[in-house]
């Protein structure tokens, strides 16, 4: 109950409530204004009110209980009716259908009646608005006939009488209401809308750790609820966000530990190899000897991948950019791998043809390991081609160095294939020196495009 009497929809439900109580209170209101009114102007009060059958049946009494009355005694009983219902108006006729006596009437009446005149009198008034009740005097009806008009207003129900007389501030009163609550509604709902909009921003805003800003909770209603449990989302994704970094920053301390250790007994084992070549070894002993080193440098290299794959994660490996001649340094760097290539009778396509700007701004240790990890990968992987190609392309957009090889492409299983640390490591530094990369692989070949916009 107490969660509920906080909730959004108690508090609107009470709003309606206020609105049907203040719409009560103003016709209230204007009763008692109508009921007062009517006492202190003299008019009876609203019990007394009378209906068109009690005057009918009164002034029919009253007209048959008189005998041989006089014109000073129907004025008297005029004045009397006239007090009585002060909305009336009387006159009587005699039998000879003269005028004799009128009170309170403001049409023009003949003071000869003829029986014709009568009869459209009659049918003029029935069922019409004033009310009119026609009695004969006395009950030989011999002294004519007397008749009383009142208004049919006069009749009508209390309630329409306050209409009549306050229908205009009813309806003021009631449009009041009807503005009271809707700008009451607004407000309300603007605040709803305020809170919600206030949520929605604290949820697009990040702090330094990219993460959402928790929100101050002001009330424990429905949206002080979606609030709480944004906060505790929040704090959620903190903690993940911290465990997080603690494993990876336990991650790379143990890949460094690793390729830190194991680079001593790499290099022992190859000082031994190389002692070996000096002996006088069989053929099956030098090509075991031959495995045994390029196993030691694949090895080397992947520590080496291990360590700078850790250091540019952390953001640690020296990056002093500068700008060079790209084209020329393509060149020397593919010159070294030359004999490797050579020797594995890959077929070398070489056309470094001039581009529109080649002074690019690159780290040279960084660029040169993009490329020997590049040449690498063709060297290890795309044997079944025996083919390289190395190109520079310049186009309306860009400059591009373009490496291609007729492997059997990425997808297609090797046994040399690793975990894809040296391409890990290319697109780290590509992205770190402002430049662009994609690789085309398929069943045909692998072609790999290094950008520099312009």
């Amino acid at each position: 109950m107490k969660r509920f009497l906080r909730s959004l929809l108690a508090k609107y439900m009470l709003i309606i409530f206020m609105a049907l109580i203040l719409l009560q209170l103003t016709y209230f209101m204007l009763a008692l204004v109508n009921i007062v009114g009517m006492n202190l102007a003299g008019h009876p009060p609203l019990d007394e009110k009378f209906s068109e059958e009690e005057v009918e049946q009164e002034w029919h009494e009253a007209a048959s209980n008189m005998k041989n009355v006089s014109k000073e005694e129907m004025s008297e009983h005029f004045s009397k009716w006239s007090e009585k219902y002060t909305e009336a108006s009387m006159f009587w006729i005699d039998e000879n259908g003269k005028l004799i006596l009128e009170k309170n009437v403001e049409e023009a009446l003949p003071q000869e009646w003829t029986s014709t005149f009568a009869v459209e009198f009659i049918k003029e008034r029935y069922g019409g608005d004033p009310f009119t009740v026609i009695a004969f005097v006395g009950t030989n009806k011999e002294q004519g006939f007397i008749v009383t008009e009142m208004p049919r207003s006069a009749f009508n129900p209390p309630i329409v009488d306050i209409y009549d007389k306050y229908g205009s501030l009813l309806t003021i009163g009631v449009v009041v209401i009807i503005f009271l609550f809707i700008v009451v509604s607004f407000l309300f709902f603007r605040g709803i809308r305020k809170r919600l909009l206030q949520l929605q921003e604290a949820m697009e805003l990040r702090d330094t750790d990219g993460l959402p800003i928790e929100v101050n909770i002001m009330k424990k209603d429905e949206i002080g609820q979606l609030e709480n449990t944004f906060n505790q989302m929040v704090t959620e994704l903190r903690d993940s966000k911290r465990r997080e970094k603690e494993e990876e920053q336990l991650r790379r301390e143990l890949i460094a530990n690793l390729s830190h250790d194991l680079r001593t007994p790499l290099t022992k084992i190859r000082a031994q190899s190389d002692s070996l070549k000096q002996e006088d070894l069989s053929t099956d002993g030098k090509n075991a000897l031959q495995a045994i080193d390029s196993s030691i440098y694949n090895t080397a290299r992947l520590i080496d991948n291990l360590m700078s794959y850790t250091l540019l994660s952390a953001s640690k490996y020296t990056f002093e950019p500068k700008k060079i001649d790209i084209i020329r340094f393509v060149r020397e760097s593919l010159a070294t791998w030359y004999p490797s290539f050579e020797e594995a009778n890959f077929g070398i396509d070489v056309n470094l043809a001039p581009i529109n700007d080649a002074k690019w701004v690159v780290d040279p240790l960084w660029f040169g390991r993009i490329l020997d990890n590049l040449f690498q990968n063709v060297l290890r992987h795309a044997k079944s081609g025996n083919y390289i190609s190395v190109k520079t392309k310049t186009t309306e957009h860009y400059d591009v160095i373009i490496i291609s090889d007729r492997g059997a492409g990425m997808n297609h299983p090797s046994y040399e294939k690793g975990i894809g640390i040296g391409l890990s490591i290319v697109d780290m530094m590509v992205k770190e020196m402002n430049l662009e990369w994609d690789i085309d692989s398929n069943e045909k070949g692998t072609t790999i495009r290094i950008k520099r916009s312009r």
